[in-house]
């Protein structure tokens, strides 16, 4: 508001005779009735000083809210399209695994195994498995069983002759006699009875084999599930049971022998190498082959005056699970080996649960052995 002529005469008379003419009081009633009151300046502050608190404050509220709800979009956007992918990828691999199931099944006939294997440029002569006991239902056991019998009889059909069996609680070790008469028999079932049944042999790292000599004198049987015309002849196959104690312990067992034979001078350090290493550990699954009663009693056999023995280290390891888990295999037996992974059959991809042993894996997996190109570093 500004001054009206009266005051601002006043106002400059007193500025020129520099305040004598009005008195304090007066200058200040003056200046009054063109000042605001204080109310209104206080009012004014506050609404001056508060609103950007407000619109700050309103702001922090927004943004951590936007950015939250982006992301739970996103992360929702992100789980639903994998999800989506993943149940097609299920459904598919289902498809062709029963498609496979249906078109090649061996109904237990050696015939049918070998005719789906022809074709192939090679087969492994050591394969291995690894398989898992589940201790949480009544016939955990029996199931075990019942497919290491299974992988030993599409073996023997295959003309694989050494099979190994990883099972990591070394369970199989305890039920030797056991399994070597459930294997027995389904090779009979699968064979016929003996002589067309295959030379079984069953063994275990610091265990007794157990290689019964079959009586060359029994006549063979005709049985409805084998072909005559393509039974095979001198089958012999070797069962070998692992567990995890032979992987890590076996390495602390041999450190700790040399060390002791290094210490009673039995032993120079210098003489300990690589070599030496490697040939004891690989001891563990060195099987003597066989192909006649007497190397199969004896454990050994002569060519040419020199004992031979199938590989110590899988040509190919099938792993029954979702996913790779050697879950404690000897590290040092599978340097070179081809590894091949079954997948998911069941819709478990936590590997929580046991994969089913089924022959349309087993047959997958030579497949697969016989496709891959081995560069052995190179």
């Amino acid at each position: 508001m500004p001054f009206n002529e009266e005051d601002t005469r006043f106002y400059r008379q007193d500025v020129e005779t520099k305040g004598h003419t009005m008195s304090t009081e007066e200058r200040r009633q003056l200046l009054e009735r063109y000042l605001p009151k204080p109310s209104n300046v206080q009012s004014a502050r506050k609404s001056t000083t508060t609103s950007p608190k407000r619109k700050s404050r309103h702001r922090r509220r927004i943004r951590p809210f936007l950015k939250q709800t982006l992301h739970l979009l996103l992360y929702l956007t992100i789980q639903f399209v994998f999800g989506v992918y993943i149940r097609i990828r299920q459904i598919i691999s289902a498809l062709f695994q029963k498609y496979i199931a249906i078109r090649h099944y061996h109904h237990r006939t050696p015939a049918y195994i070998q005719k789906d294997l022809k074709n192939l440029s090679r087969l492994p002569e050591h394969l291995s498995v690894i398989l898992k006991y589940d201790s949480s239902t009544d016939d955990g056991l029996e199931t075990l069983l019942d497919e290491v019998a299974e992988l030993s009889a599409w073996s023997a059909a295959a003309g694989i002759p050494l099979l190994s069996v990883y099972e990591k609680s070394g369970i199989l070790k305890q039920y030797m006699s056991a399994l070597h008469e459930i294997v027995q028999q389904k090779l009979v079932l699968y064979f016929g009875a003996p002589p067309s049944t295959p030379t079984l042999r069953v063994l275990a790292p610091n265990h007794p084999s157990l290689s019964p000599i079959p009586s060359p004198t029994i006549p063979a049987q005709t049985n409805g599930t084998t072909n005559g015309n393509h039974r095979p002849t001198n089958i012999s196959l070797n069962l070998l049971l692992l567990s995890e104690s032979d992987g890590r312990a076996t390495l602390v067992d041999l450190t700790r022998t040399l060390a002791e034979m290094a210490q009673a001078h039995k032993l120079r350090p210098k003489d300990i190498t690589q070599d030496l290493i490697d040939t004891e550990i690989t001891a563990t699954t060195s099987i003597p082959a066989l192909s006649s009663p007497t190397a199969l009693a004896n454990g050994t056999l002569k060519r040419n005056g020199t004992s031979s023995s199938v590989p110590s280290e899988p040509d190919l390891l099938i792993v029954f699970a979702p996913y790779i888990k050697l879950d404690g295999y000897p590290p040092w037996q599978i340097r070179l080996t081809e590894i091949f992974c079954v997948g998911d059959s069941g819709g478990d991809v936590s590997g929580r649960l046991r994969t089913r042993v089924e022959y349309q894996g087993f047959l997958r997996a030579l497949w697969n052995f016989a496709g891959a190109e081995f560069r052995f570093g190179r």
